[in-house]
This record gives C-alpha cells, structure tokens and sequence, in this order.
C-alpha cells in the first residue's frame, strides 16, 4: 500500500451541458495532477446535472460511451484518475437493455476503465422515477496500491454498505453525493463516523447550491480512519486536496478493533 493525494471536486456544473462539464473535468484534472494529486472526484450525476428530468435518459450513455473515451483521454493526459457520476445507459447485450442507472466510474490514470458502479439504493420520488437500481453492493478497484470502492450519496448512510466494503478490504471509499439541505448532518456527523467504525478513508463529494427543486449544501469532505476530517469544503465550488495515508490507516487498523471484534453469528436477524 502506498498513499494517494487526492482531489474532491465541489461543483454542479452546468445541468444539461455535457460538454461544459467535461471543460470543468478537464481543467480540474490539470489542477488537481499540477499539485501532486493521483485522484480527482468529482460529484453524483456530474457528467449531465442531478435536476434533469426526462434529460436523464436522452444524456444517457453506456460506460464505453462518448464521455468515458474522452474522460479517459483526459485522465491519461494529466496522468490522474478521475472518478465521475453520471447516467448509464444499459449495454444492448443486458436484459433489461432499456433501463437507466445512476451510475459512477472509475477511470484510471493512464485512461483505462477501472471499475463501474450502479448507485443500489435510491433516494427519493426523482430517483425512482427515472433509475433503476443496481444489484451489486461491492464494486472496487486497485489503484496506487490501495483498494479503491464506490458507492453513490444515499448508499453511504445503509451501515451494511459500507461495511461490506470493509469486509471486503475496501481502504479509501469514493463517495459521489448530490446531498441536498436540510440533511447536511450526513456530510458532518455520518460520514466521519463511517471512516471511523469501518477503518477507512471516506471520500464525501457533493454538488453544491440551487438546482431546479433542491438546494445541494456543499461540504464535502475526506475522513480517515480516526474520524477526524482531513479537508472539508464549504457552500462554494471548489478544488479541495488531501493525503491517504496508507501507513496511517495500517496503524490504526492494528489500533482499532471492531472489525477483529465482531461476532457475525448474532447478527442473523438483521437480515
């Protein structure tokens, strides 16, 4: 294991405009790898806009598709990975080839596809209606040495999905959100908390003010394993940068317990 500087991008975007928010990628890439950073994160949905309506399945597109081929040429021009929300298209080959996910990916440093996600648990009456749920809680990927997971906003605040990251060795998760007002307790009190009882790094990254009927509040953030906040955003776009620390988290993982602790064979009624 090795550490990983990483960038968490606070921004919305432009909604509806693919191609600008590719430009902001892009020019977040060049300044995130300009300071050292081997990862840049970027929001829930970032690709196209959270608040799109029936735009969701006219800007969908597949994980190979148009964007995925140029993220992946930006990410190996600056030499950095990039992760990014978006709305997937089903592959033609799939049963239902008609549905549509919100999805993120990971596309790693010298452009390759590295690890795609369908957001499983989804929030509200807007997710429901245009997304259909994915099936697969654990999706990761090695990168710089650690073990990198996903999740997407509200998959992060089921316990059960973050530690059956932690079960699975997950050592840093990317947490894309579009974490909307007034539930900016997640992004606070939640988010460290998970770092803290499942010895991981959480990376918490948000979209950030008004868009059609929410408010996204901003406040993304990396925690460590100790819960303590490595960097954290405010109500503003912006680039902020942080260090995992791989020695660290070996550490406290030898420090702290829980996982070590558990007994498995009384918690059957949780499910």
């Amino acid at each position: 294991m090795t550490s990983l500087h990483t960038a968490l991008l606070q921004s919305s975007g432009r909604p509806g405009d693919v191609a600008h928010n590719l430009r902001v990628i892009e020019d977040a890439a060049r300044s995130a790898a300009a300071t050292g950073a081997g990862l840049l994160a970027c929001p829930e949905l970032f690709l196209t806009g959270y608040a799109i309506g029936g735009d969701v399945h006219r800007l969908a597109e597949t994980a190979d598709g148009d964007s995925a081929q140029a993220i992946g040429k930006i990410a190996a021009e600056h030499g950095i990975a990039v992760l990014y929300g978006y709305p997937e298209r089903a592959a033609h080959d799939e049963p239902d080839s008609a549905a549509v996910y919100n999805s993120a990916q990971l596309i790693g440093p010298s452009g390759e596809r590295l690890a795609n996600y369908r957001k499983t648990h989804l929030f509200g009456c807007f997710e429901h209606e245009w997304f259909t749920p994915g099936e697969r809680t654990v999706v990761q990927a090695e990168l710089a040495g650690l073990r990198v997971g996903l999740l997407i906003c509200y998959d992060v605040e089921f316990p059960e999905n973050v530690r059956a990251h932690a079960l699975a060795g997950t050592d840093l998760l990317l947490v894309p959100t579009a974490q909307m007002h007034p539930f900016q307790f997640v992004a606070e009190s939640v988010i460290p908390v998970r770092a803290f009882e499942n010895q991981m790094y959480v990376a918490y990254v948000n979209r950030v003010g008004a868009e059609g009927e929410f408010e996204f509040v901003g406040l993304s953030c990396l925690a460590g394993p100790d819960g303590v906040v490595r960097t954290r955003a405010g109500r503003t776009e912006q680039l902020i940068r942080a260090e995992v620390d791989a020695a660290f988290l070996k550490q406290s993982r030898a420090d702290n317990p829980y996982l070590h602790d558990r007994r498995p064979e009384l918690y059957g009624p949780l499910t």
